[in-house]
């Protein structure tokens, strides 16, 4: 029996014509059955022109086997399609996006609106002026317009909120103003500096997230072998900026809920984290750390002991902050049953990482589709049940315990290169399973 769809791992590589070709109701049909499998969900799903027709490509995640089911059809240009999102939500973004850039028709899609409004998408009077946004008529509800500029995202964008008094009863999002081009400029610039400069800009927050998933992918292309120096460099960037993230997280959290004290001392403690990068490569958020097939700032014993002495600051001030925040009644009362995403709503949509982990679903990359030293460290992801904002905040305090517990390992287990380079004499071991 021929397979509908190619079986890859976490930065495999296979030419794209083993990808199977399907006839694209078959295509649909094989990736809705997919997404029903409540181990799966959708990575991606795009098309992009091929000789005066368009190849749409869909990348399935099954996080139990650890692998990918990659399909694809070939559809005209001008074809009314059925949509995948009438079977099953987690695909509107994805067919939303299609429709904007390639200009498919899904004919039975439940919302195809513009997701951005790109320079380059395929129907130029489509604009923000003119988006019809949702009405509800009555005297009892009233719209609150939020933007152009929100500092939520700290990005251009509008809000439109319909309110019945303090309740939202909807809320739709406009963001089109922020499209960068950034895939664009992927394609248009030829160098690998350039494109690892356009990875470390996709979200200033996550500048090593988004750099080692690019030259993960670029060294899988060239066939490059990745030595544990680099794996180690870039795992423990990875965990350092993770902690930064969730401790400014935890900060503007408490500042949401008018708590000045945690606002402040979570805003203290993200810091000497983001100085560290300071220290090792020049700059607070690691741009210029990470790069294809090398690294310009190797890690030192010096660097090592910095950081475990910002670690051993570190962790006395969180402990007890966390105290405070997770015991305070008025911060409790604020968070608890707030913004609650259940567990169906979040299979629904197909959520990942963070939101998906707060409403009982296990999706995070570290365990289910593991790179660099990930592979070696035991790691378990941190799941809450109740989908509110104390699920994200409880989730969030946990992560830095754990990413510390890591971190800390990782420094006991330093790699036989860095050890020689720096002349450390403890011993190295492979034992990384952390409970």
């Amino acid at each position: 029996m021929k397979m509908n769809y190619s079986i890859l791992k976490n930065n495999q590589v296979v030419p794209l014509s083993s990808i199977p070709v399907l006839e694209y109701s078959a295509f649909m049909e094989t990736n809705v059955a997919l997404i029903k499998e409540p181990q799966n969900h959708c990575v991606n799903y795009f098309g992009f022109s091929c000789r005066n027709n368009i190849k749409l490509i869909c990348c399935m995640a099954d996080d139990e086997q650890q692998s990918v089911y990659v399909s694809s059809a070939v559809v005209e240009t001008d074809q009314a399609l059925l949509s995948f999102t009438a079977h099953h939500f987690a695909f509107e973004k994805f067919e939303r996006e299609i429709h904007e850039n390639l200009g498919i028709n899904y004919i039975d899609h439940p919302w195809l609106k513009p997701v951005r409004f790109p320079f380059n998408r395929a129907d130029k009077n489509n604009t923000i002026a003119n988006y019809p946004f949702f009405k509800i008529d009555s005297d009892e509800l009233h719209e609150v317009g939020v933007g152009p500029i929100h500092a939520g995202v700290i990005e251009p964008g509008h809000f439109r909120f319909i309110c019945n008094g303090e309740q939202v009863p909807h809320l739709e999002i406009q963001l089109g103003y922020q499209h960068r081009g950034i895939e664009h400029l992927f394609i248009e610039k030829k160098k690998i500096l350039q494109r690892v400069t356009l990875a470390e800009s996709v979200a200033g927050d996550t500048v090593a997230g988004h750099t080692v998933a690019f030259v993960n992918l670029w060294e899988s292309l060239c066939n490059f072998s990745v030595d544990e120096d680099l794996q180690f460099a870039r795992t423990l960037a990875l965990e350092l900026e993770r902690i930064a993230i969730h401790t400014a997280d935890l900060s503007a959290l408490c500042t949401d809920i008018a708590y000045q004290l945690g606002s402040s001392v979570f805003g203290r403690l993200r810091t000497p984290l983001i100085n560290f990068f300071q220290v090792w490569c020049g700059n607070r958020l690691a741009k210029g750390l990470i790069r294809a097939g090398k690294n310009n700032f190797p890690f030192t014993g010096d660097l090592a002991r910095q950081l475990n002495g910002l670690l051993n600051t570190y962790e006395p001030d969180f402990e007890e902050i966390c105290e405070r925040l997770f015991n305070l009644p008025s911060a409790l009362i604020r968070f608890e049953k707030t913004g609650v995403l259940t567990n169906e709503q979040a299979f629904q949509i197909g959520t990942v990482g963070m939101s998906a982990k707060m409403s009982g679903i296990s999706r995070d990359i570290r365990s289910s589709h593991p790179h660099d030293l990930y592979i070696k460290i035991n790691h378990r992801a941190v799941i809450k049940e109740h989908g509110d904002v104390y699920a994200r905040a409880a989730i969030r305090a946990e992560e830095i315990k754990q990413s510390i517990r890591y971190i800390r390992k990782l420094l006991e287990n330093i790699p036989a290169e860095i050890k020689n380079r720096n002349g450390l004499s403890s011993p190295v071991t492979d034992s990384f399973n952390i409970q």
